[in-house]
């Protein structure tokens, strides 16, 4: 099993808990005081992309042999010459040659196009209390930085408050809460997902969007998620709510209305319920049928008045994976997302999470490899996103090569909560008053954080850029988490637009599989993509023997 390293002395980070690939923590949690690489990076921002203490110490990359098959394992292309995009004509001029020239706007759809500044969208945030709790860092943080946010399934069916007559929805006022919050701050850029499962279908939540919000929200389908190869769940610890989400038709393990589990919970015994979603397409035993069933959903959605429909598929086989890129292609479908092994979650079986589906890096690979297909074949594949265990610039840059041209998003899900934990507990602390309000778990300044500031525009790197936008008044009303996220979103693009000048490429659209290489041959194998000393080996035998 590959071991990462827990601590980074170069930049001054350490995890709390047991490193994964992406950077964070195995168990990311809410009240943690620091200090992970995102966590740091959601307050000091670009300073993050530097070695610490400048001018007394020399720095020294000791990652340049990687072994296994990962995302570790590519390593990113620099050149000396040349250049693409904005560099042809106006970069001319060595004075344009600089890295915040690089273009980071992107954009995706099939017939209307959805604008993003940075190409990167949440994970979905669905039924678990704590995307119900960050969700107003979250929603403000990407309307802001103008990328699009996924409301999870299951947001309508949980909800207490929201009312359902024989089958539809009469109100959901926690979805409605939800899109109006990412609205407030939304200026064209980014957008709204909401995704739909068999619950959701079942309680009428697609009519319900179309109804209320229009065709200017998405609708998104889903398959599955790389966490988990079953529904979504939540725990809930009270039995008269587990008890609400039975009658709501939901499956509660353990039953609630047995006689036996309401004593061993009157005890102690038991002291949560975890409500299950139903599985989607177990009727259809084959690719035709699924096929046939997943076309009649996206011409029912069409025909309810959805402009933009997309699917979020996760980390099955091979055979899960084809359906996916073909139907959606065959739908026209505006995104297909991606989710491997090593995606995060809000809650999963932990085994399952451990032991079950395709590693990120080798199902993207399977899924550029299959979109290549299926253009050859001359229709056009759908534009794809990839999601699973992505937290850093350079993981947003991989997966962009890895998938090119066919990828235009990278999907941040765990990553993307952190600043959203941290800006709250803050805030929290700042402001005593708001603590409950907005879920702060702190009763006082982390050394870290004091070391920086005791107000907001001193703590965060990201304030004064929102407040020159907004207004020093109007920041008062934005959550800390937002100018958190917006922190953070700012160091990953400063970090993608070095990244991609030193491949001289000045605009994200430019981006192919030719600007990554493999650091070993296994990984150069499984992926298809270059080994490291073969790239560009007969142009340079070439430069040598001319």
């Amino acid at each position: 099993m590959l071991q990462w390293n827990k601590t980074n002395d170069v930049l001054g980070t350490a995890n709390r808990g047991t490193p994964v690939e992406s950077g964070l923590c195995s168990l990311c949690r809410a009240d943690c005081a620091g200090r992970c690489e995102t966590w740091l990076s959601s307050l000091v921002g670009r300073a993050a992309l530097y070695p610490r203490d400048f001018g007394l110490v020399t720095a020294g990359a000791g990652n340049t042999c990687q072994v296994g098959v990962s995302y570790n394992a590519l390593r990113i292309v620099g050149r000396a010459n040349g250049a693409t995009g904005r560099a042809q004509g106006a970069l001319a001029d060595a004075d344009e040659r600089l890295f915040t020239n690089v273009g980071l706007a992107t954009s995706f759809g099939a017939k209307g196009q959805t604008r993003a500044r940075l190409p990167l969208l949440t994970g979905a945030l669905g039924s678990t209390l704590i995307a119900a709790r960050y969700w107003d860092p979250l929603a403000v943080g990407c309307a802001l930085a103008g990328i699009p946010i996924v409301i999870g399934e299951n947001v309508v069916g949980i909800d207490r408050a929201a009312v359902l007559e024989k089958g539809a929805i009469v109100s959901a006022p926690e979805l409605d809460r939800r899109i109006a919050v990412y609205k407030r701050y939304g200026d064209g850029h980014g957008g709204i997902i909401v995704q739909l499962n068999v619950e959701d279908a079942r309680n009428g939540v697609a009519r319900y969007v179309i109804d209320r919000f229009g065709p200017e929200v998405a609708i998104e389908l889903k398959w599955g998620q790389g966490a988990k190869n079953i529904g979504g769940e939540i725990k809930v610890a009270d039995i008269a709510y587990a008890r609400f989400l039975k009658a709501r038709g939901y499956l509660v393990d353990p039953d609630p209305d047995d006689p036996a589990v309401a004593a061993a919970f009157a005890s102690g015994a038991v002291r949560e319920f975890a409500r299950h979603s139903r599985l989607g397409h177990t009727a259809a035993r084959d690719a035709g049928a699924v096929r046939e069933a997943f076309l009649e959903d996206v011409a029912h959605l069409r025909g309810l008045g959805f402009a933009r429909i997309t699917l979020k598929t996760g980390a099955y086989g091979m055979e899960g994976l084809a359906m996916a890129i073909r139907f959606a292609s065959e739908a026209n479908l505006d995104l297909l997302t991606i989710d491997g092994a090593g995606g995060g979650t809000g809650m999963s079986p932990w085994n399952m999470m451990e032991t079950w589906g395709v590693p990120s890096v080798l199902l993207h690979a399977k899924a550029r490899e299959y979109a290549a297909l299926v253009a050859a074949t001359g229709r056009k594949p759908a534009d794809m996103a990839f999601a699973g265990g992505f937290a850093r610039e350079d993981h947003v840059f991989k997966a962009l090569a890895l998938g090119a041209p066919y990828v235009k998003m990278v999907c941040l899900g765990r990553a993307m909560m952190i600043p959203a934990f941290l800006g709250s507990n803050i805030e929290g602390v700042l402001f005593p008053e708001r603590r409950e309000t907005v879920s702060g778990n702190w009763d006082s300044l982390p050394r870290a954080v004091a070391a920086l500031g005791a107000r907001p525009e001193a703590i965060f790197a990201g304030w004064h850029m929102l407040a020159a936008r907004l207004g020093k008044e109007a920041m008062g009303e934005v959550p800390l988490g937002a100018v958190a996220v917006c922190t953070l979103l700012d160091k990953l693009g400063a970090g993608l637009q070095q990244l991609l000048a030193g491949a001289r490429k000045f605009d994200v659209a430019d981006i192919d599989r030719d600007d990554i290489v493999a650091a070993n041959r296994e990984t150069a194998r499984e992926t298809g993509v270059a080994f490291v000393t073969e790239a560009g080996d007969e142009a340079a035998r070439r430069i040598l023997l001319a």
